[in-house]
């Protein structure tokens, strides 16, 4: 066997949603009750006291989770072995903006939502933080509710202010694409739609060298969009950003730890960032409904570490001969092997088989 890829030791951060009381709209009161009324800092504090080192970084959404009021005991918190990672886009939840924020019609709101995003931006800026646009809140339910063409021109124009703005305060953005929910039909809904945003922006004139993706791994499987191809994808133009961990069923926003579902296409994701030389975080983007919450991350990371140290002991060069003639039967015997079915192994069950 050829000498394995060498482990690029990604480091991690966790959206500090996971650790909140994870409501749902059959339980708006939420299957963790317990915390409602706990500030987000108090939830930082418990969730390094029980994760440490194994999270480098946190994430938190700009008017909700973290504020100018709030922000000073959050780096109390974190102290120096802890960063704010990313800072999110914040208005989705709000009833405000139930018929989008930077596409309102009311052209009020759409000011207002420019000014959310710009002061994010500023607060990223002053944290040296990143900053996630992932607009759920932008699109619609129904046939016949909005006009195509301008609700776009809309959408286009306002992420042209905010990426313009980010530019000027130095914050590299990410683009989080998603089918839907909250909106039934939003506009970015795939890794095409995204990549398409990306250089219509810059035809429009807008610098697009900071404006990169973020893959969460559920919103690819819930399009059937294959993670290791799209990653291949994203690398190759130069727009991987960011990934969010995790897993589901494949039909919702399930957000389960990593590895519970989709394990071959998480070995394959992890191989492809590693071949393609990906230096970004693994961020952690879970909602541990009715689990522990400190012990689902640290499962989650675990899970990923172990399936990552197989994506690396894939023989280069078996997989790289497989891969050359579109060989699947070689390409699965040499992951397979990583897995521990080794030639070995082979000839004992086939002789077995024999002997029945």
């Amino acid at each position: 066997m050829a000498e394995a890829l060498p482990n690029p030791r990604w480091k991690t951060s966790v959206g500090i949603w996971a650790f909140g009381p994870a409501g749902t709209r059959f339980v708006p009161g939420g299957y963790h009750p317990e915390l409602v009324d706990v500030p987000v800092a108090d939830r930082l504090e418990r969730a390094i006291a029980a994760l440490g080192t194994l999270v480098h970084g946190y994430e938190f959404h700009y008017g909700s989770e973290i504020t100018e009021q709030n922000l000073p005991r959050i780096q109390a918190v974190l102290g120096s072995q802890h960063d704010i990672y990313c800072i999110c886009y914040g208005l989705v939840p709000n009833p405000r903006f139930r018929f989008g924020s930077l596409t309102n019609p009311d052209p009020q709101l759409r000011a207002e939502a420019l000014a959310h995003h710009r002061e994010a931006i500023d607060m990223a800026s002053t944290v040296r933080a990143r900053y996630i646009i992932w607009p759920g809140n932008e699109g619609y339910n129904y046939n016949f509710q909005r006009d195509y063409q301008t609700t776009w021109g809309h959408f286009l124009e306002g992420l042209q202010a905010v990426v313009e703005h980010a530019n000027r305060r130095g914050v590299t953005v990410f683009l989080e694409h998603k089918n839907s929910e909250p909106a039934m039909q939003i506009l970015m809904r795939n890794v095409g739609t995204t990549l398409f945003i990306i250089y219509k922006l810059a035809s429009m004139g807008c610098d697009t060298s900071r404006l990169q993706v973020n893959m969460d791994w559920q919103h690819l499987i819930m399009n059937n969009e294959p993670l290791g191809e799209h990653a291949g994808l994203l690398l190759r133009e130069g727009k991987m950003g960011h990934q969010h961990a995790n897993s589901g069923w494949g039909s919702f926003d399930d957000d389960n730890m990593t590895g519970a579902s989709f394990i071959e296409q998480t070995i394959d994701l992890a191989r492809v960032l590693a071949e393609g030389g990906y230096r970004g975080r693994i961020g952690f983007d879970l909602y541990p409904y009715t689990e522990d919450t400190a012990a689902a991350v640290r499962r989650s990371i675990l899970q990923w570490e172990f399936l990552t140290d197989v994506a690396l002991r894939i023989d280069p060069e078996r997989l790289r001969a497989a891969r050359g003639q579109a060989d699947a039967v070689g390409a699965y015997g040499a992951v397979f092997e990583a897995l521990g079915l080794t030639r070995e192994y082979e000839e004992r069950v086939l002789a077995d088989y024999g002997r029945r």
